[in-house]
């Protein structure tokens, strides 16, 4: 079982919203299926997980410098990753990153 499909979690306001349900955000590797998630989140952090949702998020373009030059964002797979209630992925809690260190040792 591969566990590089899980590339990193998308940390935003709006995605931190998701967390007290239990639903974590990552973006993973546009290979990956949805039981490859599942089977990674669980290795890494072990917990649970209930569902996945995953979505193709197109590149937008944005104007950035001071000439507005505009730039294409890349196109990547988002995972929407729902773990058993009571369970909580380390990385998304407020010094929660320590913690997990901790956790696997």
């Amino acid at each position: 079982m591969n566990t590089n499909v899980i590339i990193r979690p998308i940390v935003t306001e709006q995605s931190m919203k998701g967390v007290e349900s239990g639903r974590y955000s990552f973006v993973v590797a546009r290979f990956a299926s949805k039981t490859n998630i599942k089977s990674a989140i669980k290795k890494l952090f072990g917990v649970n997980v209930v569902s996945v949702a995953t979505t193709i998020v197109k590149g937008r373009t944005k104007r950035v410098g001071a000439k507005r030059v505009e730039v294409k964002e890349s196109v990547f797979k988002k995972a929407v990753v729902t773990v058993k209630k009571g369970e909580k992925i380390g990385i998304f809690e407020p010094g929660g990153e320590e913690h997990a260190h901790k956790h696997d040792k």
